[in-house]
């Protein structure tokens, strides 16, 4: 992205990562594994930046819905490390940070547990013992997580100005 078009938006991948970083680290009612922190982060800083019409990346997903569609009914895919990564992060953002517009059309423990089980599974194809680690204990937390996405969710609505004004020139 040119410099031009970052001080236009305002913030960058780094400064998403940081925003969400900070925001579940105040979230989170204890102690975290900061490794399963950063993950966390990064899910939600990966989102923030990708369109639920995305062509060059996995989409955003618009709702539970869609994951139900492309992971549970799409079965050809269980056996894809990745993708099972995939479906547990949107599984996360769903459940978890959209869990207030969710809860009315979807059953939001039943999908909690069906993240938690993409994360095992993806943990269970994964090469790198570090990131397998992490992705059994993100699944093995998952619904801790979900309910500190949903706090994160809850206090930044409830924030009126979430950016500071830049001084005028």
């Amino acid at each position: 992205m040119d410099d031009s078009l970052d001080e236009l938006l305002g913030v960058n991948h780094r400064g998403a990562l940081d925003f969400f970083f900070a925001g579940l680290r105040d979230a989170a009612e204890s102690t975290v594994d900061r490794q399963e922190l950063l993950y966390n982060a990064s899910v939600l800083a990966h989102y923030a930046q990708v369109s639920t019409a995305s062509d060059t990346d996995f989409p955003a997903p618009a709702n539970l819905e869609f994951v139900f569609d492309h992971f549970v009914c799409g079965a050809a895919l269980a056996g894809d490390g990745p993708m099972m990564e995939v479906a547990g992060a949107q599984c996360l953002l769903l459940a978890g940070f959209f869990e207030d517009q969710m809860r009315g059309r979807h059953n939001i423990q039943w999908y909690a547990s069906l993240g938690a089980g993409f994360f095992r599974r993806a943990a269970a194809q994964q090469t790198m013992p570090k990131k397998a680690l992490l992705l059994e204990g993100v699944g093995r937390h998952f619904e801790p997580w979900r309910q500190t996405h949903a706090r994160l969710s809850r206090d930044l609505r409830d924030r009126p100005y979430l950016l500071p004004r830049r001084p005028e020139p």
